[in-house]
């Protein structure tokens, strides 16, 4: 509901919204401007000064303003022609003229009604209120994404702009929100559905009926220093009972034009007081400095604007488009999906599709929207889960199992989990085991016991669908097709061999960049932005499953670069060693933000193995910032399949590279990288206590080896992997 409340609005009112922001920017300069270049008043300078040097200049004189930012101005009626000018309070002289900037008064315009008067001034306070739920319901968002409020400058992982998005709206929220609140009262007021509140000063009926006191010599203007003027009315010169109007900050009161004296005084009421507060706070005049800031918040709307258009693009392309989707609190059927890549949504399509055909209604949702209390009509919840790295959550799903934790009970539907997952990785499906687990120790129903599905086999999830359709008393086939991901053709420039005499032949492929549209690289489509960590999906031929790789380039490097080691049997990397120049394959790019350098100055303590280097050699590459980057590698002869060997040596004169340490586990005293750990362990103890990051990428055997060593180097400054793995100080990247 929240992530609704926020998008359409945001969509919807995206061009109006940054209308007003632009605008409101542009605004925020003049009180500043106008700041620096008013004549400002002598220090101690008096009404009565002001107002004796002014008259003296100035015959007929009607009034003397003070605007917010000090400036004075003037109008008078002489002889039968009106006049203004911007005065100089020293002097009483003309200053400048006091027509309005017609830039100014063309944005003010804009700003307030975009030239369409009463109808405009809605149009734009509809504006202001969808800014208002905008700002309101990211603030919650980001709340969530980053595990509660207490962690509200958290470090964010995901996508570009996803993260861009959010941390600028850290920065903007408070500001944009209270521009848009104060922007709504102001229109209330303008169309008098607010108390007004004013002063009101009664008309003394005792009036000397003189006039002529010296204005240098009124008691009434002496006491009040200029810096507190707002205006001071003239009385009619043929009127004996008009008198002299004083407003200041602190009230209203009415002067006798024949002895100066105060003939009455009302003090601002509180409810004026809050109004200009709220003026000043909208409009920075009065407060040149917060308008500049509120200003440059306002910057922020395009921005935000932008990038948010950018994550609900992704979102739409990172699942199929579903059709026939019911209402949430009529839907018998309720699909959930935890996804991180996107296959899992295609999934949800075909089961959705298959049991409509049967005569359901059934509405698929992302399991981090889970809320039961949406589905009052659900007979049965149907959980699609994918596992990411070590057992977390998928993208999709994030906070499930927090959500399912708080429920008072569980959903009264029954409810059947499926898992995603690889069984060659020993954390298969855990994600979903969790699920599992987590249902039934709330007491959740089950429809049908925990079922998985290997490497996105369609004959499994038919297998399930059959089971499923049995269960609730439908014929169920779900013939599904795994949708191909759309690739790009690579063509190898080189390649450098290693490992035959380890009986374990890898090589490191480096090929061209392909060309990129104007909208690809605006996009971030294709092969267009890339870093070092992501990874290259590899469409073998006579598969539709595609095999992911680590990249160990970046786009800025001008080259797509993996490492692969031939697997027995391996399907994938038997054909990529086979490749040699001018050769081809078919690759897509799949993001993987959590498994980022950053561009930072921490220091990095990178750890690897094997092909597990590549994306790590791909960071050092890319530090030109020379931020301290400790390499430890793990290989099994110096000889064979030191990877990078050259460039590490290269990197490490050039400063990329502060440290590298090796541990080869071949020869006569086998070492590990964990061993390396424990040999340097002062060394990277002092570096995590200095904020250094820990980046592992390798084999699950090696990973875990080097959390048990981790562990122990920790100890002694009260500090885990887990802890760190919290903070987003230890990532790993296992295969």
């Amino acid at each position: 509901m929240i992530r609704a409340l926020h998008r359409w609005p945001g969509l919807l009112a995206l061009v109006l919204v940054t209308v007003l922001a632009l605008s409101g920017a542009a605004l925020s300069v003049f009180p500043a401007a106008e700041r620096l270049s008013a004549p400002q008043a002598v220090a101690g300078q008096s009404v009565a000064d002001l107002a004796a040097r002014v008259a003296a200049r100035h015959p007929g004189l009607e009034e003397i303003g003070r605007a917010p930012s000090g400036r004075i101005t003037a109008w008078w009626f002489d002889g039968g022609t009106p006049g203004a000018a911007v005065i100089n309070p020293a002097t009483g002289a003309d200053a400048g003229s006091a027509d309005p900037d017609p830039v100014e008064r063309w944005l003010t315009t804009l700003h307030r009604s975009l030239f369409l008067d009463d109808t405009g001034r809605l149009v734009m306070a509809a504006g202001a209120a969808a800014m208002l739920v905008l700002a309101l319901s990211g603030t919650v968002l980001a709340a969530r994404r980053v595990g509660g409020w207490r962690r509200w400058f958290a470090p964010l992982r995901g996508p570009l702009a996803g993260r861009l998005h959010t941390e600028v709206a850290r920065i903007a929220v408070l500001g944009l929100s209270l521009s848009a609140a104060t922007a709504l009262w102001m229109t209330a007021s303008t169309f008098d559905l607010l108390p007004d509140g004013g002063v009101q000063t009664a008309q003394p009926s005792l009036v000397s009926g003189q006039t002529g006191f010296p204005l240098d010599r009124m008691a009434a203007l002496r006491d009040v220093p200029v810096g507190d003027l707002r205006k001071l009315s003239f009385p009619y010169a043929d009127d004996p009972q008009d008198v002299f109007t004083l407003q200041t900050d602190s009230g209203t009161g009415l002067i006798d034009p024949g002895t100066g004296t105060l003939l009455s005084w009302a003090d601002l009421t509180a409810w004026q007081q809050v109004s200009e507060t709220i003026f000043m706070l909208h409009t920075g005049q009065g407060a040149a400095v917060w308008g500049l800031l509120v200003g440059l918040i306002a910057l922020s709307v395009p921005f935000m604007g932008i990038t948010g258009v950018l994550v609900w693009l992704a979102g739409r392309r990172g699942r199929p488009r579903l059709t026939g989707n019911a209402p949430a609190g009529r839907a018998q059927t309720v699909i959930l999906v935890g996804s991180e890549g996107g296959s899992t949504w295609g999934f949800a399509a075909t089961l959705a599709d298959g049991l409509r055909a049967a005569g359901q209604s059934v509405h698929v949702t992302s399991m981090g929207g889970f809320d039961p209390t949406r589905h009052a009509a659900a007979k049965q919840f149907l959980i699609l889960a994918a596992t990411y790295g070590e057992g977390d959550a998928p993208a999709s799903a994030k906070g499930f199992l927090d959500r399912l934790a708080q429920l008072p009970a569980a959903p009264a539907a029954p409810v059947a989990v499926l898992g995603f997952g690889d069984r060659s990785f020993p954390a298969f499906c855990a994600f979903a085991l969790q699920v599992e687990a987590s249902a039934h120790a709330k007491g959740w129903a089950t429809l049908l016991p925990l079922d998985t599905v290997d490497r996105q086999s369609p004959q499994d999830f038919a297998r399930w669908g059959r089971a499923l359709g049995t269960a609730i008393g439908i014929p169920l086939e779900l013939p599904h097709q795994p949708v191909t991901p759309v690739t790009q053709t690579l063509t190898l420039l080189s390649r450098r061999d290693y490992g035959a005499e380890v009986q374990a032949p890898t090589a490191i492929l480096r090929f061209a960049l392909p060309g990129t549209t104007l909208w690809q690289r605006l996009t971030g489509k294709g092969l267009a932005r890339f870093q070092a960590g992501d990874l290259l999906g590899i469409l073998p031929e006579g598969s539709a499953v595609p095999r992911l790789y680590s990249l160990a380039s970046g786009a800025r490097d001008g080259f797509v670069e993996i490492v692969v080691r031939k697997h027995p049997g391996g399907l994938c990397s038997g054909q990529l060693l086979a490749l040699e120049p001018g050769d081809s394959v078919q690759a897509f790019l799949r993001r993987n933000d959590r498994f980022h350098a950053g561009n930072g100055r921490t220091p990095l303590v990178l750890i690897g193995a094997g092909t597990g280097i590549g994306p790590l050699a791909g960071f050092i590459r890319a530090n030109a910032r020379r931020r301290p980057v400790h390499l430890f590698f793990g290989l099994r002869h110096p000889y064979s399949d030191f990877l990078y060997c050259d460039d590490l040596a290269l990197w490490q004169a050039e400063g990329r590279l502060l440290r590298l340490s090796t541990a080869t586990s071949r020869g006569e005293k086998p070492r590990y990288v964990q061993d390396s750990l424990r040999d340097e362990a002062e060394q990277v103890a002092e570096a995590v206590r200095r904020g250094a990051r820990i980046m592992v990428c390798g084999g699950r055997a090696m990973a875990e080896g080097v959390s048990r060593a981790l562990d122990d180097i920790l100890a002694p400054a009260g500090l885990t992997p887990a802890m760190l793995k919290a903070e987003g100080r230890y990532v790993e990247d296992v295969f």
